[in-house]
């Protein structure tokens, strides 16, 4: 089967559907490390356009039979490059995920490229893995959606 998944430039129009996903409870219990209040609009906006606005930051929105089903980004995070992504719920298992994965890591360069999920986020941790990622350490955070610390793996694409 054949997942219909593109990426393009992310534009300020994207906001308010990222906005809709990302307010998603399960969602965010599952990223775990979001914003203190994922429902504060203005802080999601002022934090999205900073982004948008920034030229270090690699940054595509994926569409997924037309629709904006999420994005991807790579960043400077902890003094080294990291990527991550968000999938509307309504798209999670369907590889939406991995083909959008796939097309950003075809297209970027930087290796070793970084990328950090919850330790149950089994989903996630799985994408990374069929995208070339491999489990390299451990790390604990506070996780805003949780209200406590949470385990992470670090994961790493060397090639």
């Amino acid at each position: 089967m054949t997942i219909n998944v593109t990426l393009r430039e992310m534009i300020t129009d994207d906001l308010p559907t990222f906005y809709e996903q990302q307010s998603d409870a399960t969602a965010n219990y599952m990223a775990a490390f979001t914003p203190t209040d994922p429902a504060d609009r203005n802080a999601f906006t002022t934090r999205w356009l900073k982004i948008l606005r920034d030229d270090n930051i690699s940054k595509k929105t994926i569409i997924y039979n037309g629709d904006v089903a999420g994005q991807v980004l790579s960043f400077e995070h902890f003094g080294e490059p990291h990527v991550s992504y968000w999938i509307a719920k309504e798209h999670w298992g369907k590889g939406v995920a991995t083909s959008a994965l796939s097309k950003f890591l075809a297209d970027s360069k930087i290796r070793p490229l970084y990328a950090r999920a919850v330790k149950d986020n089994i989903g996630s941790i799985r994408v990374l893995e069929k995208c070339g990622f491999t489990i390299t350490g451990e790390d604990k955070g506070f996780s805003n959606a949780r209200g406590t610390e949470v385990e992470e793996f670090i994961l790493k694409l060397d090639r």
